[in-house]
C-alpha cells in the first residue's frame, strides 16, 4: 500500500457507522481499506483527490461488496452525491447493478431509496435524499456528459483506455471535493492497460507519503506458483472464510496457469515473470550465424493434439559451444518420417531421439526401435521420465552458462516465452503456459541437445569431424 501525502484524517468511522446502521459489515481487510481510500488532508479535501485511488485486487474477494457500501453509506452522508460506477463492458456494468440493486432491497436500506430503474443505459440507485448511483458500460459510451460528479468508480480499470478517461474525468470538474477510485486486475499483455498501468507506476515512483494518490496492490509473492494454496491466502483475505476453496479451484481448472496469477494471485507481469529462461538471458546467447560441425543430432516433438510437430538440430561448434536450432516445423505428422530420413541420407548423425509416444516408431525383430517406414535408427527419450528432465536441465544450464548458442528464431522465441515448468522425476519438464501454446519446438531442441551430448544413444553410423552442416 503507498499513501498520498498530507493524510490528517479520515471520513471512514462516519461511513462505518453509517454502514452498521444499514446492517453491513466490514472484516479488518475491508476496514483498513476503507480508511485508506477515505483519507483527507488537513483542508478537509480528500488525500488522494488529484492522483485518485487505485486497487489492484484478484477476482472473488469481495470487492463489489466492499466498495457498493462505502458508495451507499457517502450517498446517504452527503445528500445530493452523484456516482458514476463504469465497466468496460456492458455485461459486469449489468451484473453491477444488479448486485447493488439487491443490496438497496435489503430491509434496512430500502426506506432510503426512492427507485432502482432497470433499462438499457438507464439502470441506477436513487436515493430519496436526491443522492445517485448510476451504472453503464465505457465501450457503449457512458460517463459523457455528465457533470458535478463527485465519485467516479472505474471497474475493470485493466481495460480502462486513455481516451475513455478522457471522456469521463471531466464530469467531475465542479465537484468540491471529488474522487476517483480504479480498481481491477493485473492487466494481461493484450490490454489496452495504459491507465491503469500508470497509476501503479506513478504511485511506485513516488514512494508512500509522498504522492498525490492512493495505490493498494492484493498479490501473492511474485515467484508464487499457481498450485499453491497458502499464497492463495497472502493475495486474497477473504479466502477462505468467505471465498471457498471450490472457487478458487474452479478457476485453477478453467483458467491458464499466467491468467490464474493474474486473476486470482494477483500478480503484475504474471507472463514475463513465470517464464522459465528470461529474455535477457536468451537473447544473449542468439547468434543467427551459428553453425554445428560435429556430434549432430535430430530430435522430434509432437503436440499432444497431433496438429503440429517440430525437428530441431543440436550439436557442437568448432569453439566447443553446444548449437540448437529448429530444423523444421509443419502442421500434422505425416511429413515427419520422410523429412528426417532426408535429412539423416545427407549427414553422419550422432542420433535421432523420439519419444515412444509420438507414435511414429516401430520396433523390428534386430529388437532395435527405428522411425516408422523408414532405415533411421532412433533413440528413445521418455516423455515424463528422467531423460527428459535432464534434457531440459542441459538447456537451461546451457543458456544461463552462455555455453548453449541458437539461431534468434522467431518459432523457437515464441515457443520458449509460452513453455512453463512441470514437476518430473524430482526436476522439472517443459509444460504448455495453456492450451493454446506451442512449445514443440523447446522441447525438440532440449531432447536434440540431449541426444548430442549422450554417449548412450542410438548411431547412424560412425561418428566424425564435419566442416558442413547440409539440413
Amino acid at each position: 500500500m503507498i499513501m498520498p501525502a498530507d493524510v490528517a484524517s479520515t471520513a471512514w468511522p462516519g461511513v462505518r457507522d453509517t454502514a452498521r446502521k444499514m446492517g453491513l459489515s466490514f472484516d479488518n481487510w475491508q476496514d483498513g481499506l476503507g480508511r485508506a481510500i477515505l483519507a483527507k488532508r488537513s483542508d478537509g479535501k480528500y488525500a488522494a483527490t488529484v492522483g485518485g485511488v487505485a486497487v489492484s485486487i484478484p477476482r472473488q474477494t469481495g470487492k463489489t461488496y466492499t466498495l457498493g457500501a462505502i458508495v451507499f453509506a457517502l450517498c446517504l452522508n452527503t445528500p445530493g452525491t452523484t456516482v458514476l460506477w463504469t465497466a468496460h463492458r456492458l455485461k459486469t456494468a449489468q451484473e453491477t447493478f444488479q448486485s447493488m440493486k439487491s443490496l438497496a432491497g435489503r430491509g434496512k436500506i430500502k426506506p432510503f431509496i426512492e427507485r432502482t430503474p432497470t433499462g438499457s443505459g438507464t439502470e441506477a440507485v436513487i436515493f430519496r435524499n436526491r443522492s445517485r448511483i448510476l451504472f453503464g458500460a465505457r465501450e457503449a459510451g457512458f460517463g459523457r456528459g455528465f457533470a458535478g460528479v463527485d465519485l467516479e468508480v472505474f471497474d475493470e480499470a485493466q481495460i480502462l483506455t486513455e481516451r475513455a478517461l478522457d471522456d469521463m474525468l471531466p464530469a467531475m470538474n465542479a465537484s468540491p471535493n471529488a474522487l476517483a477510485v480504479f480498481t481491477g486486475t493485473p492487466p494481461r499483455p493484450i490490454d489496452p492497460g495504459e491507465v491503469f498501468e500508470r497509476l501503479r507506476k506513478d504511485a511506485l515512483d513516488a514512494g508512500s507519503g509522498k504522492g498525490d494518490g492512493l495505490y493498494v496492490e492484493f498479490s501473492a509473492d511474485r515467484e508464487a506458483s499457481a498450485d499453491d494454496l497458502d499464497q492463495v491466502a497472502v493475495a486474497n483475505p477473504s479466502y477462505p472464510h468467505r471465498t471457498p476453496l471450490e472457487a478458487i479451484l474452479r478457476m485453477r481448472k478453467q483458467l491458464s496457469e499466467d491468467s490464474f496469477l493474474r486473476e486470482a494471485m494477483g500478480i503484475w507481469d504474471a507472463d514475463s515473470q513465470h517464464r522459465v529462461i528470461d529474455e535477457d538471458s536468451w537473447n544473449l546467447v542468439a547468434d543467427p550465424a551459428s553453425m554445428p560441425v560435429e556430434r549432430l543430432s535430430l530430435a522430434i516433438d509432437v503436440a499432444p493434439d497431433r496438429k503440429v510437430a517440430s525437428v530441431s538440430l543440436a550439436g557442437q561448434r568448432p569453439d566447443g559451444r553446444w548449437h540448437v536450432e529448429l530444423d523444421e516445423q509443419r502442421k500434422g505428422v505425416d511429413w515427419v518420417s520422410a523429412w528426417v530420413e532426408v535429412r539423416a541420407a545427407k549427414n553422419r548423425l550422432h542420433s535421432v531421439v523420439v519419444d515412444e509416444m509420438t507414435g511414429l516408431v516401430e520396433k523390428r525383430r534386430n529388437g532395435r526401435w527405428y522411425l516408422k517406414g523408414t532405415d533411421v535408427v532412433v533413440t528413445l527419450a521418455a516423455a515424463e521420465g528422467r531423460d527428459m528432465a535432464v534434457a531440459c536441465a542441459a538447456l537451461f544450464d546451457g543458456v544461463m552458462s552462455q555455453r548453449l548458442v541458437h539461431t534468434d528464431q522467431p518459432q523457437m522465441n515464441v515457443a520458449l516465452s509460452v513453455a512453463r515448468k512441470r514437476p518430473l522425476a524430482g526436476a522439472w519438464a517443459w509444460n504448455r503456459k495453456d492450451a493454446m501454446s506451442d512449445i514443440t519446438p523447446i522441447v525438440s531442441a532440449s531432447l536434440a541437445l540431449w541426444g548430442a551430448q549422450n554417449e548412450n544413444v542410438k548411431r547412424q553410423g560412425k561418428t566424425g569431424s564435419r566442416t558442413a552442416v547440409v539440413l
